[in-house]
């Protein structure tokens, strides 16, 4: 870790489960923030804005999934959903409003930290093990207009604007810019955006494959820059050069 140690907020109604968790990980060397309600997480968020969140979607008079989706759109951080809700269904609306991953409680705090380096690894840019060091260092992507940038972990759209991803977009984005033209398996993207801690959870990259299409194709239902191929995968078939 850093002389200056990175910043999670816990967001969990029930105390016990806070106190579990910021113990665990201050213990990692972490620095923790615990909270209890939504406004308090925005109220951090504004002031003291932390690297990940870890979000309980199971809030009294709240609504997990909005309070995911208002991150995504004002901050840029970790998303870590840690909820006792664990029906499949779940967990796709999870990844649909932008999280990182998604994590049912009972769990292992053990496997809880694995998680949360992972995403930290891929949101960090001073991290020298992030997914995209798989691309040249500073690498710079042009395609269809688009520009993306893997020293900044930026992407500017064809007027210059930056569209905000989240770490598991951007991972994507850089591996299929990486290989375009290739037919990539999910596995493989699997493989090459989280590595060693990836979940056996084959849906993933189908989620992000359409939050990233929301973002980047003129009509995401007929999408012209990332095609699916029926039982083997998905390919980006713009053409790409560097920038």
């Amino acid at each position: 870790m850093s002389a200056s140690p990175l910043h999670i907020a816990v967001l969990d109604d029930e105390p016990d489960i806070t106190q579990l968790l910021a113990g665990y990980l201050g213990a990692q060397g972490y620095r923790v923030t615990q909270l209890h309600s939504g406004a308090a997480l925005m109220d951090t968020m504004a002031h003291d804005l932390p690297a990940l969140v870890l979000l309980d979607l199971g809030l009294p008079g709240e609504d997990g999934f909005t309070i995911a989706r208002r991150l995504r759109e004002r901050f840029h951080c970790g998303l870590v959903i840690v909820t006792g809700r664990g029906d499949a269904v779940d967990k796709i609306v999870g990844l649909e409003v932008g999280a990182d991953d998604y994590v049912t409680k009972p769990f292992d705090l053990r496997e809880l930290v694995a998680r949360i380096k992972a995403v930290l690894r891929r949101i960090v840019p001073a991290t020298p093990t992030s997914a995209s060091a798989t691309a040249p260092r500073g690498a710079r992507f042009a395609f269809a207009g688009w520009t993306l940038d893997t020293a900044a972990r930026r992407l500017d759209d064809p007027q210059g604007v930056e569209v905000v991803l989240t770490g598991g977009e951007f991972d994507l984005l850089a591996v299929m810019l990486q290989h375009p033209g290739r037919v990539l398996s999910r596995d493989f993207l699997l493989e090459q955006t989280r590595g060693r801690e990836a979940a056996p959870f084959d849906r993933t990259i189908d989620v992000q494959v359409g939050r990233l299409r929301r973002k980047i194709e003129a009509d995401p239902e007929r999408p012209e820059l990332i095609k699916s191929v029926r039982g083997a995968g998905y390919v980006l078939i713009a053409a790409v050069t560097a920038a």
